[in-house]
């Protein structure tokens, strides 16, 4: 009787291992048939989506981008921040034209073309984006102090004003006179006159063409935009009309002068402030005030060997003398006849730093604006008279050098590349 007993215990105590294994076995078997129907799914998804991704420093090393020091990595954070005075100006108007005001190290300039702006009719309405070459704390203060619209500030993270101590800054090794390439075995390549590079000099091309491909391509609140972007610089003034009349003139555009390229605030003539007519006019593009959209932009960064190769340190220059005359016929902009902006200051590229007002006439800015340059004085009905053939650089003219080393040339192609997939930049370049 205790033998059976202990038999049936031993049968019971067998049958429960055996249910134990079984439901074991089962679970396994279920969770695998899950993983394999529910978890790689998941994965692809997210490898997509990080091939989609384009990441500039995952491509620094094929892009020939120096390695970010410390202080321009946090300048490149500083560039993913939103605007500022959203709470101010929550909505941007549907139709709105961004305005780019690209900077360098000016800020008593920099301090009436904010004035100027603060009194442009529509200004509210719009983004202004704040491109710095480097980062100036002053120049820096004053952006911070804008009240009158949305306001992002970039910077240039690749600014040879940010490196001090390499490439694209100064370099211990570079060579700096004539000749020295040969005696000295320094590193650099002279321009076609002989000279080799100076920092501050070619970082005027370098941050025109950082910007534009970062504005056009980088930034979330522009890369996605199709319609014209208006820039201007640190020594333009801008008249209180000058929103209202680009908004004519971007309208009327491909109705008035269908081979027309941009808009323009300003005749191509620094010097000049319009005819008076009463008509619209089609001439050369010029380099203050100038507006144009994506399908434009394509075409300009479509010729980026051009751009990056030719030697001279100018942008404008540069766009006049090889860029526009690539695209085969002649390349028109739109203005009004009364200027909407002007040039001013006596002071070039990285001059008048600091507190001296040396470079604005007794350290302040006397621009007559009349009752017209308060209103739009633009008319739809008006005709367009059209220059032909106008004075300035052209194609043939061979630059007036300074960008002569191969860095410099490297560095540019790789800001036209930094947006884009490798491979597709590539073909981009031609």
């Amino acid at each position: 009787m205790a033998n059976t007993r202990k038999l049936r215990l031993k049968d019971a105590a067998l049958k429960r291992l055996l249910y134990v294994v079984l439901v074991t076995l089962l679970g396994v078997s279920l969770l695998v048939v899950s993983l394999r129907t529910n978890t790689t799914p998941g994965l692809n998804r997210l490898n997509e989506d990080l091939s989609e991704t384009i990441d500039v420093q995952s491509f620094s090393g094929m892009l020939n981008l120096p390695k970010l020091n410390e202080f321009s990595t946090l300048l490149e954070k500083q560039n993913q921040l939103p605007p500022r005075n959203r709470d101010l100006y929550p909505k941007l108007a549907k139709d709105h034209i961004t305005i780019v005001l690209y900077v360098h190290n000016r800020p008593q300039y920099l301090r009436v073309v904010v004035e100027s702006l603060s009194k442009v009719a529509g200004i509210s309405e719009t983004l202004l984006i704040v491109s710095h070459d480097g980062y100036f704390e002053e120049m820096n203060k004053i952006v911070e102090g804008i009240k009158f619209c949305q306001v992002k500030q970039i910077f240039a993270p690749y600014s040879p004003h940010v490196f001090t101590d390499g490439f694209p800054g100064v370099s211990s090794d570079d060579c700096k006179e004539k000749g020295d390439a040969g005696e000295k075995h320094c590193v650099g390549n002279p321009d076609q006159y002989g000279n080799h590079r100076s920092p501050k000099i070619v970082s005027l091309k370098h941050h025109w063409w950082w910007m534009m491909n970062t504005v056009w391509d980088g930034l979330k609140e522009t890369k996605g935009h199709d319609g014209h972007i208006l820039f201007i610089e640190e020594d333009h003034f801008i008249y209180p009309n000058a929103y209202r009349n680009l908004q004519l003139l971007v309208s009327l555009k491909p109705i008035k002068c269908q081979d027309c390229y941009a808009a323009n605030l300003a005749p191509c003539d620094v010097n000049a402030r319009g005819e008076g007519w009463d008509s619209l006019v089609a001439e050369r593009m010029g380099n203050i005030g100038y507006a144009f959209n994506r399908t434009v932009w394509r075409k300009i960064h479509w010729k980026g060997k051009e751009f990056c190769f030719f030697d001279d340190y100018n942008w404008d220059i540069t766009m006049w003398a090889t860029v526009y005359p690539s695209f085969g016929r002649p390349v028109y902009t739109l203005r009004g006849p009364r200027t909407s902006a002007v040039h001013f200051g006596k002071c070039g590229l990285h001059q008048g730093q600091g507190q001296s007002n040396a470079c604005i006439d007794n350290g302040s800015v006397n621009i007559q604006v009349d009752d017209v340059d308060k209103v739009a004085n633009i008319r739809s009905e008006w005709g367009v008279h059209v220059y032909h053939d106008q004075a300035g650089y052209k194609a043939g003219f061979k630059g007036w050098g300074g960008w002569g080393d191969h860095r410099d040339h490297q560095l540019c192609l790789s800001f036209a590349q930094m947006y884009h997939s490798y491979n597709t930049s590539l073909d981009v370049m031609g």
